[in-house]
């Protein structure tokens, strides 16, 4: 999420929309302060899954603005043909050190918050910057991308996690690695890797996202955040040539099987019956069972549901299996992984058939990518960021949008706070007195709790949550 210095790229002032240049100039005369907020207004799923704000604020606000940037930003704008605030970003880098004069406040990131709550709020905390707030919106957000990825992995494991305590007898020891991260080369640039690949790791351990796990290790102090194995793809196969297509599958055995190892082996090059019962089933059999480790076999072509099905079955003709505690088939030595035409959809309808058919969803994991990282929009959970606020001459103002042709588009009005439920998790988005920047404790019912927090101020942030936490709170919401 950095640009390595790279000239334009790397100045905040310019980090946002051309037309932002101009608003300072089109508030109301006397304005000194303003408030907004982001919130879900709706979308494809009922709550979302609050996460990434952290590491926006550290990536693109971590530094302060600097007359470097304003002279560049002022030679830019000039030529893009926006007046330009050049008093005011001058006023912030001499009065301020270049730190934005904003609070940010958030609920805490793993959070599971319904649509139509308020899940951020900024506001200016300079009267000469009442402006800022607007300008940022562009930067503040791209948010939406972090929050729905992590919701579509997280309604995902909803949906997997039903499916192993319906037929397995660990489901709390499976579900962290049942849905695989595949998505780095589907994604419109590194950054969206990054992000999207660490938003996934909320809610599962497996990704082949390497930006992913930096990303969480840089802006949520986690050291390694998912974990991979070693996997063929269909170049390391097919390059043996379709007569020596056994010989490639027996190198991936003596190269990475090992007692207790998984190794991932494409067979559908070909023929993936025939690699099933032909090449894993009868050839190399003994060999994966002598070598000890679990191999897991993925067709990459075809119908998933039937696909999948159909080589369980295959799987357990060769292999045997047990049937566990739930009376559902486990099958030995081998497991399927299914990588192609994976999405929220295809999982619940692929796991409906195998269960059905009497097997554990142990036997199965998922790998993700296009679905999940990229084939998502803003509109996907119908994020927006927009003014509920402004204090003109001194008085505070309710701001609002109510558009005749649209009612889903009605913004809250006024500053505001959310509070949670202790007992039964519910939220509820309600107004802030005066000046106030929380409510006070004698004006919370009895049962509910302020459910925001202040995460950055003036640039510096106040609040910092761990990877761990993310991932606990994450989880509690299921």
């Amino acid at each position: 999420m950095t640009t390595h210095g790279t000239p334009y790229l790397d100045n905040p002032i310019l980090d946002t929309d051309s037309y932002k240049a101009s608003h300072w100039l089109q508030y109301p005369p006397g304005t000194d302060t303003t408030f907004f907020y982001v919130e879900s207004r709706g979308g494809s799923y009922e709550s979302t899954v609050f996460f990434g704000l952290q590491a926006i604020l550290k990536a693109r606000l971590g530094h302060p603005v600097t007359h470097a940037h304003v002279d560049e930003a002022r030679d830019f704008f000039a030529a893009h043909g926006e007046p330009f605030n050049e008093e005011g970003w001058r006023h912030i880098v001499d009065a301020h050190a270049g730190r934005l004069p904003v609070r940010v406040r958030a609920v805490p990131e793993g959070s599971v918050v319904p649509t139509h709550q308020a899940l951020v709020t900024i506001e200016s905390t300079d009267p000469r910057a009442y402006w800022l707030p607007s300008y940022l919106e562009t930067l503040l957000l791209r948010l939406w991308y972090p929050v729905t990825v992590s919701t579509i992995s997280w309604q995902a494991r909803r949906t997997i996690l039903h499916y192993l305590e319906r037929s397995s007898d660990d489901p709390a020891g499976q579900i962290a690695f049942k849905l695989h991260d595949f998505g780095a080369r589907g994604v419109s640039s590194a950054e969206s890797a990054g992000l999207g690949g660490m938003a996934h790791l909320v809610n599962f351990m497996g990704t082949d996202t390497v930006s992913g796990v930096l990303a969480a290790r840089a802006y949520y102090g986690e050291a390694m955040a998912g974990f991979s194995i070693p996997a063929a793809e269909h170049s390391t196969i097919t390059s043996w040539g379709r007569d020596h297509e056994v010989d490639a599958y027996r190198n991936m055995l003596r190269r990475f099987a090992r007692p207790g190892s998984l190794v991932a082996v494409v067979s559908d090059s070909y023929d993936i019956f025939h690699a099933i019962s032909e090449h894993w089933g009868k050839t190399l059999r003994d060999e994966v069972i002598a070598s000890g480790a679990t191999v897991v076999v993925r067709p990459d072509s075809g119908d998933p549901v039937e696909v999948v099905h159909r080589c369980v079955s295959l799987l357990n003709e060769a292999f045997g299996s047990t049937v566990n505690g739930k009376g559902y088939r486990v099958l030995n030595h081998v497991r399927v992984i299914q990588g192609d035409g994976v999405n929220p959809e295809s999982i619940r309808a692929i796991l409906e058939r195998i269960t059905c058919a009497g097997y554990a969803a142990d036997n199965l994991a998922f790998g993700m990518g296009g679905a999940l990282l990229q084939k998502l929009t803003r509109d996907t959970q119908k994020f927006a960021l927009k003014c509920s606020a402004a204090r003109v001459d001194g008085q505070w103002r309710d701001v609002w949008k109510d558009p005749v042709t649209d009612q889903g588009k009605m913004s809250k009005r006024g500053r505001m706070t959310l509070l949670r439920h202790r007992e039964y998790g519910s939220y509820r988005t309600v107004p802030l007195p005066g000046d106030a920047v929380s409510l006070p404790a004698g004006a919370i019912e009895p049962g509910w709790e302020e459910a925001m927090v202040t995460v950055w101020e003036n640039g510096e942030l106040k609040r910092e949550w761990t990877f761990a936490e993310v991932r606990e709170r994450a989880a509690a919401g299921r």
